[in-house]
């Protein structure tokens, strides 16, 4: 699907670098399909070094000369490089965005012009090819355009596709910020193993080593987790009075709190970068 695509991504960052990498090394497409675009040029040699790919500073000429156009830019600069790119625009190309806050309706206002416009919220497991990533369609993109934008983001761990890219801060507020929740709780899981003798590398392994267990688990027997917690728990057993601990402490209650909260953010500062949008541009 995306062979003889060419590809453009603008902002060569973590991000992008991470979609360059998921691409190539997933044999989606060649490094001579894509065209990556940086106001850095030292970081544009480091991506052409280590993938092979076209590089240049001219967002334009890049834009002019793709198929697909991916805006891997912050949020906060993402109005000027539409604008900047507007007049290469058109039907004939499929333009995603993974700016987070930025809404399609912000995009399409920006831009004034019918677009083929897919949003994208992938996460920071992106760099180890694991994003858990959300795609939403603009009024004008195709089926196609869905499975292509799918395509592109399954390069770099695994994609869902929702109808309604309002939900896009609830993403944010799960999967966008879950991996800073689970960090939390690796470090706390280890602290614990430290607490009652085992060295701090071991520690930290065996947490790691647990939570990503478990979470293949998951996804591979796609059981209900409360039936594999059921599965661990005996009858007066050491994971039950864990878990009562656990409820105890409210880590349910917290868990879907820190989730809440988040989604409110993501929503106020969506609401902030679509208010000065039109300024920005």
């Amino acid at each position: 699907m995306l062979k003889d695509k060419t590809i453009s991504i603008i902002g060569a960052g973590n991000m992008g670098e991470a979609l360059v990498s998921g691409l190539i090394s997933s044999k989606s497409t060649a490094a001579g399909n894509i065209i990556c675009t940086d106001i850095r040029e030292d970081q544009l040699e480091s991506v052409k070094e280590k993938y092979g790919v076209a590089v240049t500073t001219n967002n334009l000429d890049a834009v002019k000369a793709s198929e697909i156009i991916i805006y891997a830019v912050k949020p906060q600069i993402i109005a000027p490089v539409l604008v900047e790119t507007a007049s290469k625009l058109d039907m004939s190309k499929l333009i995603i965005s993974i700016a987070a806050g930025v809404s399609l309706a912000a995009i399409e206002s920006c831009l004034n012009k019918k677009l083929r416009l897919i949003r994208v919220m992938p996460n920071i497991a992106a760099f180890v090819q694991e994003s858990a990533t959300v795609v939403a369609a603009g009024k004008n993109a195709s089926r196609d355009d869905v499975k292509m934008a799918m395509a592109i983001f399954d390069s770099m761990g695994k994609t869902i596709f929702l109808k309604e890219n309002i939900l896009m801060d609830a993403v944010t507020g799960l999967s966008g910020s879950g991996p800073a929740y689970i960090f939390l709780i690796v470090d706390a899981l280890a602290d614990g193993g430290v607490k009652v003798g085992l060295a701090r590398q071991d520690a930290l392994f065996l947490a790691t080593q647990t939570v990503l267990g478990a979470a293949k688990l998951l996804m591979e027997t796609k059981e209900h987790p409360g039936k594999l917690k059921d599965m661990v728990t005996s009858p007066g057993g050491t994971a039950i009075a864990g878990i009562h601990t656990l409820e105890k402490g409210g880590l349910r209650t917290t868990l879907i709190n820190a989730v809440e909260v988040a989604t409110q953010r993501s929503r106020e500062l969506g609401e902030i970068i679509t208010k000065n949008f039109s300024n920005k541009s």
